[in-house]
């Protein structure tokens, strides 16, 4: 799915995000077209902010601070 035609707000998971980069780049065979490199970029903001917002797990090392 393009990320422009997700609704505003909505937070797939990092592991659904991560699946669907690992797809891009195994349809792709390693080369990224312009487009997917578009894809790809807006993938990997979708994917650090589903992070950022992920509740912490058991086992997670917390930030230093």
């Amino acid at each position: 799915m393009s990320p422009d035609l997700r609704k505003p707000g909505s937070v797939r998971s990092a592991a659904v995000v991560n699946a669907e980069i690992r797809a891009l780049w195994a349809r792709s065979g390693g080369r990224l077209s312009a487009v997917d490199e578009a894809v790809y970029q807006g993938l990997l903001v979708e994917w650090a902010a589903a992070v950022a917002t992920a509740p912490a797990r058991d086992g997670d090392v917390p930030d230093a601070a």
